[in-house]
Parts: structure tokens; C-alpha cells; sequence
């Protein structure tokens, strides 16, 4: 664990008032916010309230469409996605808890076209960390913050949203 300090409601302020700017210089009204199981989730869910979204929040589970999923496997609790049946011609907010490599981002977009051809997908995310291996980047981030390859994020606490850093097994 880490001895840092993430004031992760000050995070989720900025966080709504960048993302409501952007939705007012795109001219992107009625967004169907998506986030990522699970701490993503938890992040839609605190911006889902703070912008007082009209479309229901909408959760995505990427495990069957990432790209690793013959060498990790499936996670033993994997809940479903609950989409609505179509996202045709929808402004998507797709929220996640933390990027890195771009692969979930790059699973969560391959999932929601089965869904239908989204008018466009805004990225919002906590933790910007660095390590692309896609050309994936968030239109609205928390902060930044590198980590060392052996270590990453966790966030946790659906209700309380505490963030610490960890050791990779």
C-alpha cells in the first residue's frame, strides 16, 4: 500500500466541471454515460450524480473482448454488462478508473459497437499513468501519475472511493 494521499472528491469536482465544459463546447446534449466494471462503475456512478445525467447510467465488462483474455482468464465475480439495446447515433462518456496500456479502453469501444455506431465516445478517467501501448488518451482526466511496471492502482469502496497504490503479484 502507499503512503500517498488522493483527495479522490476533489478529483471527482474537477473532473465534473472538465467534462461538463466539454460537453458544452462539443454541443453534446443527453450523454449516455458508460463506465467500465468495476471502479470505473463506481466513478460514473459519483458523475452520473454530480451532472445530474438524464440517460440511466450504463455498465460495460470487458473481460470477453480484451485482447489478454486466453492468458489471464476470466475474473472469478464477473458481472454483466447492462447496456441499453442500442447506442446508435448516442454521445458516449465512457469512464474508467485508470489508464494505462489503452487495452481496456480499446475492449470497452469494441464492445459498445455491438451496441450500435456510437455519434461519439468522450474517455473520461481518474488516473492518467502513462504506458500506452494504443493510441488511446482521455478527453477528461483526474490527474497524472507514473507508476513502476510491478505496481498499480486500486480503487476501492464503492461508497468512499479510496484510492492506494499496490504491488503486482
Amino acid at each position: 500500500m502507499s503512503n500517498y494521499h488522493y483527495n479522490i472528491p476533489e478529483y471527482l469536482d474537477q473532473m465534473a466541471s472538465q467534462l461538463s465544459q466539454y460537453l458544452s463546447d462539443h454541443q453534446i446534449e443527453k450523454p449516455l454515460m458508460v463506465g467500465i466494471h468495476s471502479a470505473g462503475v463506481w466513478l460514473a456512478q459519483a458523475l452520473h450524480r454530480k451532472l445530474d445525467l438524464e440517460e440511466t447510467l450504463a455498465e460495460l465488462n470487458t473481460s470477453f473482448y480484451r485482447d489478454d483474455f486466453n492468458r489471464i482468464g476470466l475474473h472469478g465475480q464477473i458481472k454483466p454488462s447492462k447496456m441499453p439495446i442500442s447506442v446508435e447515433n448516442k454521445h458516449i462518456i465512457l469512464v474508467d478508473d485508470v489508464l494505462y496500456t489503452g487495452r481496456t479502453i480499446r475492449a470497452a469501444m469494441n464492445e459498445l459497437f455491438d451496441y450500435g455506431r456510437p455519434a461519439s465516445i468522450t474517455v473520461v478517467v481518474l488516473i492518467d499513468r502513462g504506458g500506452r501501448e494504443l493510441p488511446i488518451s482521455a478527453q477528461v482526466i483526474g490527474f497524472h501519475q507514473q507508476l513502476p511496471a510491478d505496481s498499480d492502482f486500486k480503487l476501492s469502496d464503492s461508497e468512499q472511493l479510496a484510492l492506494s497504490i499496490i504491488q503486482k503479484p
